[in-house]
């Protein structure tokens, strides 16, 4: 399965009745490992869950901790990026260059990096510390 299907098919499993806007993300680990995640509303907004998270989840949950490639689909008129938090998540795990596809259902339509969604990204340096 492709980064893209997976990603498509984390859309269609997507939990949106309140706004009708389905996301689905796929995340490749450095091993090459595919996780998926969609998005999950909730009524009481804005405690919802961004299909990115629920990918890094699924990635978390499943011993990885190194993204390498992160794949965004939506059915809107212009590519879909990661919210704000999701950016910082993304930052938590992937590195500037870190590729981030911009797809809608019929494929790719844009690329950026994790880097230039988030310049300046907080991180474990600002706490004064160079571990992990």
């Amino acid at each position: 399965m492709s980064l893209f299907e997976l990603a498509l098919a984390s859309r269609a499993n997507a939990y949106a009745p309140y706004s009708g806007f389905r996301v689905g993300a796929a995340i490749r680990c450095a091993d090459g490992t595919l996780h998926g995640g969609c998005n999950v509303e909730n009524v009481a907004y804005p405690e919802g869950t961004c299909a990115e998270a629920g990918a890094i989840a699924a990635m978390v949950l499943a011993g990885g901790r190194e993204i390498a490639e992160v794949l965004v689909v939506a059915d809107g008129p212009e590519p879909v990026t990661p919210c704000g938090g999701c950016r910082q998540k993304l930052a938590e795990f992937a590195s500037a260059g870190t590729p981030v596809i911009l797809a809608d259902l019929a494929g790719e339509r844009a690329r950026t990096t994790v880097g230039a969604l988030l310049p300046g990204a907080f991180a474990l340096s600002h706490l004064g510390r160079a571990d992990g």
